[in-house]
C-alpha cells in the first residue's frame, strides 16, 4: 500500500516538473521574441546643394612640335641648354653646311650660265625679228630664234628656282624651333647623321602655357546636363560656363581655375564616356604634360537634396536605397537617387522627403519588417 501511494507521489511530482518547465521554456521564447535591436540613425534634412564631380584626368602640352632635319648632314653642334623656353625660329641645331655651300655656289654658277644664254638668244631674236620683217631671213630662222630664246628662258627660270632651293638647304643647316615653348632633351648628338627620311626627332618643343587637361565624363552624366539646360531647369549649368579645378595627389587645389574647352560630340563605345578638355594658365609653369591630376566642376545646382553617411547607401543590381525606421519602429526599404560623393556622405536627389530616419548601422545586416529601436 505504501509502495503505491509513494510510486503516485512520484509520478505527480514529475508530471508537474514537465509542467512547469514547459511554462518556462515558453515564457523564456516569448522574451526572446520581444528583443529588440537597437541602431544608430541620422535624420534626414532637405537643402540646396551643388552638384559637383571629381574625375582623373592627364596634363598635355597646349602645343608640341617635334623638331626634324629638312636637309641631310652630319650634326656638328647643339645650340641650346635643354630645357630652356625658345621662341620660334630659335636655332637649336646646326647640320655642316660646307657640302650645302658648295651646292648653293654650284647653283648660282649655273644660273650665270643661263642668264647669259638667255641674253645671248634674247639678242639674237631681236634681229632676228628686223631681219624677218625685211624678209632677209627665212621664216624658218625667224622661228628657230623665237624657240631657242624660250628654250634660254626657261633654262635660266630652272637655274634660278635650284638656286633658291640651295639657299634653302643651306638656311635648313641651322634647325629652328617650329613653335615658342620649352625645348626638351635632344635625342641627337654631335655626330649623329641625320635627314628627312629619319625616324627620329632632334628634338620636342612643347607650350605649356596655357596647358590642357584631358579627362572623360560619363555619357549619362552629361546628357543629363544637356537636356537640364535645354529644359531650363533651375540650377543647370551649360557645358560652355563649366570651370573646372584641378586637385594634386596631396589634396591641395591648383590656384588658377581653368575652363572646359572641348567636349566630344561622340561617345566612346568601349568605355561609355566623352572625352573633354579643359584649358588652365600655366605662367609659373607649375603644371608639367604628362602628369595626373583630378578635375573637380560643378555640374549644377539641386533642390531639395538629403545627405546620407556613405554606409547607409545600399547598391545592389535593382539601383540605390537605404533602410528607415517607419512609424512602428520597424525597418522599411527606400529607393533612392544618389548622383555623388561629397566626404562621407552621398547627396541623394530624389527619394527622400526629409524627416526620416535612415539607420547607418549595419543596414545590410537588417530585413524589412524588423523592429528596432534607435541607440541612445
Amino acid at each position: 500500500m505504501n509502495r503505491r501511494i509513494c510510486t503516485l507521489g512520484t509520478i505527480v511530482l514529475i508530471t508537474a516538473s514537465i509542467i512547469l518547465t514547459g511554462c518556462n521554456d515558453k515564457s523564456e521564447q516569448k522574451t526572446a521574441g520581444e528583443v529588440v535591436q537597437e541602431v544608430t540613425v541620422v535624420t534626414t534634412k532637405l537643402e540646396p546643394f551643388m552638384i559637383s564631380v571629381e574625375l582623373p584626368g592627364r596634363l598635355e602640352a597646349y602645343r608640341q612640335a617635334e623638331v626634324r632635319a629638312r636637309v641631310a648632314g652630319i650634326v656638328t653642334e647643339r645650340l641650346y641648354q635643354e630645357g630652356q623656353d625658345v621662341k620660334k625660329g630659335t636655332p637649336l641645331f646646326l647640320i655642316n653646311p660646307e657640302i650645302l655651300t658648295v651646292a648653293k655656289n654650284e647653283a648660282a654658277a649655273v644660273l650665270a650660265g643661263a642668264e647669259s644664254n638667255y641674253a645671248n638668244a634674247k639678242d639674237k631674236l631681236d634681229r632676228y625679228k628686223d631681219l624677218s620683217n625685211d624678209h632677209s631671213i627665212s621664216e624658218r630662222d625667224y622661228k628657230s630664234a623665237i624657240s631657242e630664246e624660250l628654250q634660254a628662258k626657261a633654262e635660266q627660270l630652272i637655274a634660278k628656282a635650284k638656286l633658291d632651293k640651295a639657299k634653302l638647304d643651306l638656311g635648313y643647316s641651322r634647325v629652328t624651333s617650329p613653335i615658342d615653348g620649352r625645348a626638351r632633351r635632344a635625342l641627337v648628338t654631335e655626330g649623329a647623321l641625320v635627314g628627312q627620311d629619319s625616324t627620329t626627332p632632334l628634338t620636342t618643343v612643347e607650350q605649356i602655357n596655357p596647358i590642357y587637361v584631358n579627362f572623360s565624363q560619363s555619357a549619362s552624366d552629361v546628357m543629363a546636363m544637356q537636356r537640364a539646360v535645354k529644359s531650363g531647369e533651375a540650377g543647370a549649368i551649360a557645358l560652355k560656363n563649366i570651370k573646372v579645378d584641378i586637385i594634386f595627389p596631396d589634396g591641395s587645389k591648383y590656384s588658377k581655375p581653368g575652363k572646359l574647352f572641348f567636349s566630344d560630340q561622340a561617345v566612346d563605345i568601349s568605355t561609355d564616356t566623352v572625352a573633354m578638355r579643359a584649358l588652365f594658365d600655366n605662367s609659373e609653369h607649375e603644371l608639367l604634360p604628362g602628369a595626373y591630376v583630378q578635375v573637380r566642376f560643378d555640374q549644377g545646382f539641386k533642390n531639395n537634396t538629403a545627405r546620407v553617411p556613405r554606409d547607409a547607401l545600399i547598391r545592389t543590381a535593382g539601383g540605390a536605397s537605404v533602410l528607415v525606421i517607419n512609424k512602428d519602429n520597424k525597418v522599411a526599404s527606400v529607393t533612392v537617387t544618389a548622383d555623388g560623393l561629397v566626404g562621407n556622405n552621398w547627396i541623394v536627389t530624389s527619394g527622400l522627403k526629409g524627416g526620416e530616419r535612415v539607420i547607418t548601422s549595419n543596414p545590410r545586416m537588417l530585413a524589412p519588417g524588423t523592429l528596432v529601436k534607435v541607440a541612445n
